[in-house]
């Protein structure tokens, strides 16, 4: 044994040829930008390492990249201290309420409120830790069984609540996911549809809401024509996501991570 902390990334080997995908990625969101009457540098791409190791981060980072999104708390816990510090994470996965603790601590957003439960306990960690995360809310706009999120129904109960108890908390946007589809085209009325939401729920609580989280690589110039701040890109900066090798729990404050 060497002795050298645990990490599951070992066997994941680093991109060499992401400059030009990059690059071409950057072209095709300035242009989805442009038809929607903005610039590319008005759309925040958040970079999807999702199961891709330091590596790959390192790479992206030397690309110009330097905004990540992680999809698990515990995969999280572990690559980030061997990433560069340069390096900014978002949750944009999933959060269950047990992992709150850890996740406001490790990112600077999460995409994925999806009640007021969820919210009452980030709230709660985010004091004790003396940290400061915005949230999105995620909205199941396609009302799919299989997807997490608040109804649209359930927002304004939801904002409601939120500004009458947010302390350490920062509302500052909403989240999506389209029904998955071969036809960009048929997430349109969905990102449409978290739009208009957004803009009722500004206007009912005189909100500045100025992130619509939507799009992933399949769909991400739809979403930027339907009016997206952010959008979520793994696979095609990346390629295929490689097998995670089995994660440990996350460490504690006293590891070696020296992160929680």
């Amino acid at each position: 044994m060497s002795g050298r902390p645990f990490h599951p990334f070992d066997s994941l080997s680093a991109m060499n040829d992401l400059i030009p995908l990059y690059e071409a990625l950057l072209s095709r969101i300035d242009a989805a930008a442009k038809r929607s009457g903005r610039v590319g540098e008005d759309i925040t791409l958040v970079a999807v390492t999702k199961t891709h190791g330091p590596e790959t981060v390192r790479d992206a980072v030397d690309a110009g990249m330097t905004l990540f999104g992680e999809n698990k708390v515990q995969e999280a816990a572990w690559k980030i201290p061997l990433c560069p510090a340069a390096a900014r994470w978002q949750l944009i996965g999933h959060l269950q309420s047990n992992k709150a603790r850890h996740a406001v601590r490790l990112f600077e957003t999460i995409h994925s409120v999806d009640s007021i439960k969820l919210f009452d306990t980030l709230e709660a960690a985010a004091r004790q830790a003396g940290t400061r995360p915005e949230i999105y809310l995620e909205v199941n706009v396609s009302g799919e069984p299989s997807k997490y999120g608040l109804t649209p129904e359930a927002l304004p109960e939801t904002v409601e609540h939120i500004l009458a108890n947010a302390q350490a908390l920062s509302l500052t946007g909403l989240m999506t996911m389209a029904p998955f589809s071969t036809d960009p085209e048929d997430a349109r009325p969905h990102f449409a549809r978290l739009r208009t939401l957004r803009d009722d729920l500004a206007s009912r609580f005189g909100l500045d809401l100025p992130h619509l989280s939507m799009g992933m690589s399949g769909d991400f110039e739809v979403a930027i024509e339907e009016g997206a701040t952010d959008i979520r890109v793994g696979t095609a900066l990346f390629g295929a996501r490689p097998k995670l090798a089995a994660l440990r729990p996350i460490p504690d404050a006293d590891t070696s991570s020296g992160i929680l």
